[in-house]
């Protein structure tokens, strides 16, 4: 399997990951009182958004590398 097969099939995988799942998110959880017994705590959302037109051109350009014959030299 060559290089260019090798980046094509990533960007395909995260061109269908951007799609599928919209970006990378996590939660932010921080303690604001505790008191023995007593824990007050809040949670926030947070990640990074992904546009759905940055996946479709990721996997276009992974299937462009994998379908396009590799060039010949002379």
């Amino acid at each position: 399997m060559t290089g260019r097969r090798i980046v094509g099939l990533v960007l395909m995988l995260a061109g269908i990951f951007a799609l599928a799942v919209g970006g990378v998110f996590w939660t932010d959880r921080d303690t604001v009182v505790d008191a023995g017994p007593l824990q007050v705590q809040t949670e926030d959302r947070e990640g990074v958004v992904l546009p759905p037109l940055l996946g479709g051109a990721l996997l276009v350009a992974g299937v462009l590398l994998l379908a396009l014959p590799a060039r010949r030299r002379a």
